[in-house]
Protein backbone atom coordinates (compact mmCIF):
# COMPACT_ATOMS: atom_id res chain seq x y z
CA UNK A 1 0.00 0.00 0.00
CA UNK A 2 2.81 2.26 0.73
CA UNK A 3 4.01 1.66 -2.61
CA UNK A 4 1.00 2.65 -4.35
CA UNK A 5 0.77 6.01 -2.42
CA UNK A 6 4.49 6.98 -3.08
CA UNK A 7 4.20 6.36 -6.72
CA UNK A 8 0.88 8.81 -6.52
CA UNK A 9 2.52 11.44 -5.09
CA UNK A 10 5.23 10.99 -6.92
CA UNK A 11 3.06 11.40 -10.19
CA UNK A 12 1.09 13.90 -8.88
CA UNK A 13 3.97 16.01 -7.99
CA UNK A 14 5.68 15.45 -11.31
CA UNK A 15 2.38 16.55 -13.25
CA UNK A 16 2.68 20.08 -11.15
CA UNK A 17 5.80 20.59 -11.95
CA UNK A 18 5.29 20.16 -15.79
CA UNK A 19 1.99 22.26 -15.48
CA UNK A 20 4.31 24.98 -13.66
CA UNK A 21 7.20 24.79 -16.20
CA UNK A 22 3.96 25.18 -18.98
CA UNK A 23 2.70 28.14 -17.42
CA UNK A 24 5.95 30.13 -16.93
CA UNK A 25 6.23 29.36 -20.93
CA UNK A 26 3.27 30.54 -21.83
CA UNK A 27 2.43 33.34 -20.06
CA UNK A 28 3.51 36.95 -21.78
CA UNK A 29 6.65 38.67 -20.15
CA UNK A 30 5.28 42.10 -19.14
CA UNK A 31 8.16 44.62 -19.61
CA UNK A 32 9.44 46.96 -16.80
CA UNK A 33 7.70 50.46 -16.97
CA UNK A 34 10.69 53.03 -16.43
CA UNK A 35 9.30 55.73 -14.08
CA UNK A 36 9.76 59.72 -14.23
CA UNK A 37 12.15 60.85 -11.31
CA UNK A 38 12.03 63.81 -9.44
CA UNK A 39 11.51 67.05 -11.54
CA UNK A 40 14.08 69.48 -12.09
CA UNK A 41 13.16 73.17 -11.30
CA UNK A 42 13.46 75.01 -15.15
CA UNK A 43 14.38 78.98 -15.15
CA UNK A 44 15.28 81.10 -18.28
CA UNK A 45 15.21 84.38 -18.41
CA UNK A 46 16.42 86.49 -21.44
CA UNK A 47 16.98 90.38 -21.36
CA UNK A 48 17.95 92.77 -23.67
CA UNK A 49 22.29 93.88 -24.03
CA UNK A 50 21.91 97.26 -26.00
CA UNK A 51 19.52 100.42 -24.56
CA UNK A 52 17.95 100.03 -21.38
CA UNK A 53 17.81 96.50 -19.50
CA UNK A 54 14.66 95.44 -20.46
CA UNK A 55 12.97 91.83 -19.41
CA UNK A 56 12.31 90.06 -22.50
CA UNK A 57 10.68 86.62 -22.06
CA UNK A 58 10.98 84.40 -19.19
CA UNK A 59 10.55 80.20 -19.09
CA UNK A 60 9.42 78.69 -15.27
CA UNK A 61 8.41 75.04 -14.93
CA UNK A 62 9.63 71.68 -14.61
CA UNK A 63 10.90 68.40 -16.52
CA UNK A 64 11.82 65.00 -15.53
CA UNK A 65 13.20 62.31 -17.67
CA UNK A 66 12.23 58.65 -17.40
CA UNK A 67 14.58 55.91 -15.79
CA UNK A 68 14.13 54.14 -18.95
CA UNK A 69 16.64 56.74 -20.80
CA UNK A 70 13.82 57.75 -23.75
CA UNK A 71 11.53 59.74 -22.29
CA UNK A 72 10.61 63.20 -20.59
CA UNK A 73 8.09 65.28 -19.20
CA UNK A 74 7.76 69.05 -18.96
CA UNK A 75 5.28 71.74 -17.72
CA UNK A 76 6.31 74.98 -18.25
CA UNK A 77 5.47 78.74 -18.65
CA UNK A 78 6.17 81.25 -20.82
CA UNK A 79 6.14 84.94 -19.92
CA UNK A 80 6.07 87.34 -23.09
CA UNK A 81 7.87 90.72 -21.54
CA UNK A 82 6.40 93.65 -21.08
CA UNK A 83 8.88 95.41 -23.15
CA UNK A 84 9.29 92.95 -26.01
CA UNK A 85 8.04 92.48 -29.16
CA UNK A 86 7.29 90.46 -30.80
CA UNK A 87 6.06 87.38 -28.86
CA UNK A 88 9.27 85.17 -27.79
CA UNK A 89 10.02 82.17 -29.69
CA UNK A 90 10.36 78.94 -27.57
CA UNK A 91 11.63 75.47 -28.54
CA UNK A 92 13.58 72.50 -27.13
CA UNK A 93 16.69 70.46 -28.31
CA UNK A 94 17.11 66.69 -27.19
CA UNK A 95 20.44 65.98 -27.52
CA UNK A 96 21.79 68.55 -29.26
CA UNK A 97 20.34 67.29 -33.08
CA UNK A 98 16.40 66.72 -32.54
CA UNK A 99 14.51 70.01 -31.97
CA UNK A 100 10.82 69.63 -30.93
CA UNK A 101 8.43 73.01 -30.91
CA UNK A 102 6.24 72.50 -27.88
CA UNK A 103 2.08 72.99 -28.64
CA UNK A 104 0.65 75.70 -26.06
CA UNK A 105 -1.75 73.77 -23.85
CA UNK A 106 -3.16 76.85 -22.30
CA UNK A 107 -3.06 80.28 -20.88
CA UNK A 108 -2.82 81.84 -17.46
CA UNK A 109 -2.79 85.28 -16.42
CA UNK A 110 0.40 87.21 -16.13
CA UNK A 111 1.99 88.42 -13.38
CA UNK A 112 4.09 91.64 -13.51
CA UNK A 113 6.50 92.20 -15.91
CA UNK A 114 4.63 89.91 -18.57
CA UNK A 115 2.41 90.86 -21.63
CA UNK A 116 -1.73 89.53 -21.00
CA UNK A 117 -0.93 85.97 -20.35
CA UNK A 118 1.74 83.11 -19.65
CA UNK A 119 1.73 80.62 -22.10
CA UNK A 120 1.43 77.11 -20.94
CA UNK A 121 3.06 73.97 -22.20
CA UNK A 122 2.71 70.56 -20.76
CA UNK A 123 3.92 67.33 -22.49
CA UNK A 124 5.61 64.10 -22.80
CA UNK A 125 8.66 63.65 -25.57
CA UNK A 126 9.94 60.04 -26.14
CA UNK A 127 12.95 59.80 -28.37
CA UNK A 128 14.45 57.07 -30.60
CA UNK A 129 17.21 56.43 -28.52
CA UNK A 130 19.35 57.41 -25.42
CA UNK A 131 18.24 60.57 -24.26
CA UNK A 132 21.18 62.53 -22.94
CA UNK A 133 20.17 65.92 -22.58
CA UNK A 134 17.60 68.60 -23.04
CA UNK A 135 18.13 72.37 -23.98
CA UNK A 136 15.82 74.93 -23.86
CA UNK A 137 15.86 77.99 -26.16
CA UNK A 138 14.34 81.27 -25.72
CA UNK A 139 14.41 84.14 -28.58
CA UNK A 140 12.50 87.49 -27.60
CA UNK A 141 13.32 91.02 -29.61
CA UNK A 142 12.78 94.63 -28.85
CA UNK A 143 13.70 97.92 -30.48
CA UNK A 144 16.23 99.76 -29.93
CA UNK A 145 16.94 101.94 -30.87
CA UNK A 146 14.09 103.87 -32.62
CA UNK A 147 13.21 101.11 -34.94
CA UNK A 148 16.21 99.47 -34.97
CA UNK A 149 15.18 95.84 -34.25
CA UNK A 150 17.26 93.25 -31.93
CA UNK A 151 16.71 90.36 -30.77
CA UNK A 152 18.21 87.61 -27.98
CA UNK A 153 18.43 84.03 -27.56
CA UNK A 154 19.49 82.47 -24.03
CA UNK A 155 19.34 78.72 -23.98
CA UNK A 156 19.79 76.20 -20.60
CA UNK A 157 20.79 72.80 -20.48
CA UNK A 158 19.34 69.99 -18.08
CA UNK A 159 21.40 66.46 -17.82
CA UNK A 160 19.64 63.58 -17.87
CA UNK A 161 20.40 62.34 -14.79
CA UNK A 162 19.92 58.37 -15.36
CA UNK A 163 22.86 58.48 -18.26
Amino acid sequence: MEVTRSKARNAVSSFAVVIATLMAILMPVTPAHATYGPDQTVYLAVTSNAGPSIMLAQVTGTLAFDSGNTKFKYSLRLCWGSGSYPQPNFYIAVNGSTYLYPSQTGTATAPSGCQLYLFLYDGEYTHSTTLANVTLYVTGGWFYPGNTYNSRTKSVTYDNPYN
